[in-house]
């Protein structure tokens, strides 16, 4: 298997594929593909497999692209701009990313929940903080928001990082919620009430562009909206931001992504 990404801010990966070799992606990622490729949509590893990635935030169903009788080519395209990461994976060796990070790997590579150490990361963090786990052998194609700032942590050594900037991370880099420190932070920070804790050692990813806050600037420029964006307020126009927010905001945290 041989990839070329292109393009900068709005990336796709292309794969070419030699006879018989076979890439996968959760459901509505493929941007294009040559003749001699065959879809093959199934759930992965049977009912309880795709299950397991349904409840990690995934599509219950998988596309299988496979090359047959020659050698074939199929792209996929990220739903928002950003970077493709590829990663060649080792026998047994892993990353822990968010659930809509996910692009497309080859057949070798799994793709699974990752369950958090403590219960209160996936409770107050919710369907944010909802991470998966993808394991080699093989290559895998991970999708973050914006570009992407990598950073090594020693044993022990913490980060403190808002929500939505996080993307991949190492397994022994361990993943946990704080609270915002201080009453006037909590309040006026802007920052929300939690921030995710990192710490090493392992190295981690993080994206520079959330969605949750592109969507949050969308709407500034829809009727109703800020008035640095000239919205007029009022109950009507406040209705018609909220329900632009919903929709991008549920077609991103969707099953189907």
């Amino acid at each position: 298997m041989r990839y070329e990404i292109s393009g900068t801010v709005m990336q796709t990966v292309g794969v070419d594929l030699a006879p018989g070799e076979t890439v996968y992606s959760q459901t509505a990622s493929m941007a294009w593909m040559s003749a001699g490729v065959r879809m093959h949509t199934n759930t992965g590893g049977g009912l309880f497999a795709g299950l397991k990635r349904s409840f990690a935030g995934g599509s219950f169903f998988v596309t299988e692209f496979t090359a047959e009788g020659g050698s074939g080519h199929v792209a996929f395209a990220p739903r928002f701009p950003g970077t493709i990461m590829p990663r060649t994976l080792r026998p047994g060796e892993s990353l822990i990313c968010r659930k809509e990070t996910f692009l497309c790997a080859e057949k070798s590579v799994s793709l699974e929940l990752a369950w958090q150490q403590r219960i209160g990361s996936g409770f107050f963090g919710g369907a944010v903080f909802i991470l998966q786990k993808v394991t080699g052998p093989g290559t895998v194609f991970l999708d973050l928001s914006g570009e992407v700032v990598s950073k090594r942590l020693a044993p022990g050594e913490p980060i403190y990082v808002h929500a939505g900037h996080v993307g991949v991370h190492e397994p022994t880099v361990s993943f946990d919620i704080q609270m915002v420190p201080g009453f006037r932070n909590l309040l006026f920070g802007g920052e929300g009430l939690f921030l995710a804790c990192l710490r090493g050692p392992g190295e981690i990813w993080l994206q520079s562009m959330p969605i949750m806050n592109l969507a949050e600037e969308i709407a500034r420029y829809m009727p109703g909206g800020d008035d640095r964006a000239g919205g007029g307020g009022g109950a009507l126009g406040k209705m018609a931001t909220a329900g632009v927010v919903g929709g991008l905001l549920g077609g991103l945290f969707s099953s189907d992504n």
